[in-house]
């Protein structure tokens, strides 16, 4: 272990791991909301990330400035998969999907594969173990996917956006959750890094393609600054990482399949949208899935 870790890892009392967690899915639920609400504005995803991340970059410039762009002791590789899994290329696609994609629906299809695909990463790839009840969890929570997947195919249809791009998203988050993991840093700088990092790529990206910041409402930007900056953007990242680092990757990714209920919820009562028995169908099993898959009712051995 390097440095770096034996100075950032310290303990993370489970409770506060619970609580970080809690407080994500919560953030979350308000950020698929409020970026299906930017489909009736003018704003592009390339605004949306300038502020998603450049609130955030600012807030933590102190941390970023004493850790380095480039800290030492992490790999690139751990590096480069936690700023694509959670920074720049993993907001792109998730922004534009959200964006055609109805907010019951988009819960289920991100924070429903969010957990799945970590645990899978977990299992083939660093061998973690899950108990009987943990696969039932997680198979609850292809069964919501598989209920959603219904749904578009007998009435309600959905983008092949959606159904293409979210899962693909929700593997980049697991890769980025665990990479984090192993890359021995302390859930504020990893936030800070991912921040300044995903802010310069917005920044070339607006060079390149343009944005439209100057004439969007000034209210608009502020809803914005305060759901995409501050609540997810800082936040709820680094409300994830002290999960992570409290709970283990695979338990604190579970945790996002809550996601969908109050989405579904949200996307409903808010934003006026057509939920169906289906979609409730879908969001409960989904909720029930994650409710076995965090290992909550799993039987752990005791600690000496």
């Amino acid at each position: 272990m390097t440095a770096l870790s034996l100075s950032t890892r310290k303990a993370t009392p489970t409770a506060i791991g619970y609580a970080g967690a809690v407080v994500t899915v919560l953030i979350w639920a308000n950020w698929i909301l409020a970026t299906r609400h930017t489909a009736e504005t003018q704003m592009s995803t390339i605004d949306l990330g300038l502020i998603r991340y450049g609130v955030p970059a600012l807030v933590l410039a102190p941390v970023w400035w004493r850790t380095g762009l480039l800290p030492k002791g992490v790999p690139l590789k751990l590096l480069a998969l936690m700023i694509c899994g959670s920074g720049a290329l993993f907001f792109q696609l998730t922004t534009f999907a959200i964006q055609f994609t109805p907010a019951s629906s988009a819960g289920i299809l991100l924070g429903g594969s969010m957990p799945l695909a970590t645990a899978l990463i977990g299992v083939l790839l660093f061998r973690e173990r899950l108990d009987m009840t943990r696969w039932l969890g997680l198979g609850g929570i292809v069964a919501g996917v598989a209920i959603l997947l219904a749904r578009s195919l007998y009435g309600v249809q959905i983008s092949w956006t959606g159904f293409t791009l979210l899962p693909l998203a929700a593997l980049l988050w697991a890769s980025y959750t665990h990479a984090f993991r192993r890359s021995g840093l302390s859930a504020l700088q990893s936030s800070a890094i991912i921040a300044v990092w995903s802010f310069l790529i917005h920044v070339g990206l607006a060079a390149v393609f343009g944005s439209s910041l100057t004439s969007v409402p000034l209210p608009e930007i502020g809803l914005q600054i305060v759901s995409q900056g501050l609540l997810s953007g800082l936040a709820a990242t680094l409300a994830y990482g002290l999960a992570v680092q409290a709970l283990g990757g695979t338990q604190a990714a579970a945790f996002t399949a809550i996601t969908p209920v109050l989405a579904t919820i949200g996307g409903g009562f808010l934003l006026g949208e057509e939920i169906g028995v289906a979609g409730i169908a879908a969001a409960i099993v989904t909720g029930a899935g994650v409710a076995l898959s965090t290992g909550l009712l799993a039987r752990k051995p005791a600690q000496h």
